[in-house]
């Protein structure tokens, strides 16, 4: 009763999907694109033409950092509900940074109060 188990075709089409092939590509961290949009508008740089990059690197969603073949599908983008949902997070409070996290899980300076009485 030997043979190739039946669900062997399953496992191999678990990263077929949209979602799973997306994160190979290296997208910036919230914290990160928070400071790049809070920067006035003059100290941005302009856009690099690069042929590696979808549009030549010339359509850029800042909040989603993301890059997108033409103009067109820019502005779907701009009309979708998660690029909506970027916006309101990236407009409201500063989101979590790496030194959060530090001190957070314990790993940054101790803090053990004043010192109420000297021990001589």
């Amino acid at each position: 009763m030997g043979g190739k188990c039946p669900h062997r075709s399953v496992k191999k089409r678990r990263y077929s999907h949209k979602q799973f092939r997306r994160t190979k590509f290296l997208v910036k961290g919230d914290d990160a694109v928070f400071d790049e949009l809070k920067r006035p508008e003059g100290e941005r740089k302009p856009l690099p033409v690069d042929e590696d990059l979808p549009g030549m690197g010339q359509y850029y969603c800042f909040h989603c950092d993301r890059y997108f073949a033409n103009v067109t599908v820019r502005d779907e983008h701009f009309k979708t509900k998660k690029h909506r949902k970027r916006v309101k997070l990236m407009m409201g409070p500063a989101p979590h940074t790496q030194l959060d996290a530090d001190l957070a899980a314990g790993m940054g300076m101790p803090d053990n109060g004043p010192k109420l009485m000297s021990m001589s």
